[in-house]
């Protein structure tokens, strides 16, 4: 009896998978080879952050080159290796067969990945007969679950502590943006984090229930690297009966292609070297950012030394994603101190680390008993809250805050474009008074948090070095629609 071992490969959109699968081989003249026993020898999930290259030849130096045969899956970067190929689903069947429980049969399976959420129509004999699948909108997919985590400061192993019991904030489905809205506004006026994530999860697992709303819910397998949040996985139990969760979930796809592997003649493994095809791909381009730079002119106000007796007004602006604070001397609006920091879905706790940091600051220049602040300004959208914390009647929206500014640049001023962490604003200014504005309402595609997660989640790149990475682009591709 002889022994043969094969490898899966699925590339998604988020992560790279692979397994390792052996099986007994009775050899017998003038037939095919029929394998027996397979079983799992190995596995690895790795998040690729962008460049499935990388990760891909990460994973090869994990495994090694001890398989006989090598077959790949998947939607998204599957064209780039010189490997046997096959389609998701039939990946799928090949792992359904295998993980079945005995005795018991799913109508549906659900494919619960970072990008996508489907689901793959079984027929009595385990075969794929309908795929369901919702808008290409990655809103409650496994990555931007963990993109909202990050954007609170909460760990995934701290969100897994929290219990669904925790009454769950609602938030919208729809839309991913909308929905980060809901997330970002409900942390600005103290909504606490664990309802948020707790809200999160039942909108996650609201989404798989509605794919699944015209299939019998018993007996449901789910897959994919969400089958890992367990608040969503409890949502669903409450809702689907005898709910089936692989233990081979995660790397699933990838299993279904080393199991087709071991019954079929795929293309020889053509070693590292050679294993990426050399395809160029073509995008419409734009003219380099670099092109634009004398077109932009920075106005800054000039900034002062602290003096006893100085009288200022504090400005405190509590957006969706930073806090910024600036502590003006009136008698000649000199900048005397600035802070920028992280919201982290705390407004309150933001605003007082910006008291924190200028007093810390104030005491290093000059005794704070000389130094008046007779006014505190704040806007945002989490004015409100740090507005009533401060007791300050000073709560301005926005709208007046950047027309104010403005007009004290450029009093000639009359068209405003405001791109902020969440919102994006127009507004049209009539003899230095704000007449008119538009803004993106719940949608913050293009704006800093939404430019900010593209570069680090696809591109590995931190926010800060965005600008420079941008102005080195000799070909920028255009996104535009």
């Amino acid at each position: 009896m002889e022994k043969i071992r094969s490898l899966g490969l699925c590339l998604g959109a988020s992560t790279v998978s692979a397994v390792q699968v052996e099986a007994s081989v009775h050899p017998e003249p003038g037939k095919s080879r029929t394998c027996f026993n397979p079983h799992i020898t190995g596995f690895l999930t790795l998040p690729h952050e962008g460049d499935p290259r990388r990760t891909i030849l990460s994973a090869f130096e994990q495994i090694g080159n001890s398989f006989d045969k090598i077959a790949s899956t998947g939607r998204r970067f599957n064209k780039l290796l010189n490997l046997s190929t096959i389609p998701e689903p039939e990946a799928v069947e090949y792992a359904y067969r295998f993980v079945k429980p005995p005795k018991t049969s799913s109508p549906a399976i659900v494919s619960a990945g970072g990008e996508t959420f489907m689901v793959y129509i079984l027929s009595s004999e385990g075969r794929i007969s309908n795929v369901l699948t919702g808008n290409k909108c990655a809103s409650g997919t496994g990555e931007f679950f963990l993109q909202q985590l990050r954007r609170m400061d909460v760990s995934i192993e701290e969100a897994a502590r929290w219990a669904t019991a925790e009454e769950p904030h609602n938030v919208s489905g729809r839309c991913s943006v909308f929905c980060k809205s809901d997330c970002t506004h409900a942390t600005n006026k103290g909504v606490p984090k664990s309802k948020v994530a707790s809200g999160l999860c039942k909108m996650m697992a609201n989404k798989i229930l509605e794919l699944l709303k015209k299939v019998k819910r018993e007996n449901i397998m789910i897959t994919g690297g969400t089958t890992q949040n367990r608040m969503m996985i409890d949502y669903l139990q409450r809702e689907i009966p005898g709910l089936i969760i692989p233990r081979e979930a995660p790397y699933f796809e990838a299993l279904g292609a080393a199991l087709w592997a071991l019954e079929h003649e795929t293309l020889s493994f053509p070693g590292i070297k050679a294993l990426f095809k050399n395809e160029a791909l073509s995008f419409e381009t734009l003219y380099p950012l670099k092109e634009f730079k004398d077109m932009v002119e920075f106005k800054s106000i000039s900034k002062g030394d602290v003096e006893p007796g100085d009288v200022c007004t504090l400005g405190l602006d509590v957006g969706s994603t930073t806090t910024k604070a600036v502590l003006l001397r009136n008698r000649d609006n000199a900048i005397l101190e600035s802070v920028y920091l992280r919201t982290n879905g705390d407004p309150v706790g933001a605003s007082r680390k910006c008291y924190e940091f200028m007093i810390k600051a104030l005491e290093n220049k000059a005794p704070l008993s000389g130094i008046t602040i007779e006014g505190l300004g704040v806007c945002g959208s989490g004015r409100q809250i740090a507005g009533l914390h401060a007791l300050t009647e000073g709560i301005i929206n926005e709208i007046i805050a950047h027309a104010a500014a403005a007009v004290y640049f450029d009093p000639k001023v009359d068209t405003i474009f405001e791109i902020g962490g969440q919102d994006a604003k127009y507004t049209y200014i009539t003899n230095s008074v704000p007449s008119d504005y538009a803004m993106n309402e719940a949608c913050s595609a293009g704006t800093g948090s939404f430019l900010e997660e593209s570069a680090y989640e696809t591109l590995g790149i931190k926010m800060e070095d965005i600008a420079g990475v941008a102005l080195r682009g000799s070909k920028p591709p255009n996104f535009n629609d």
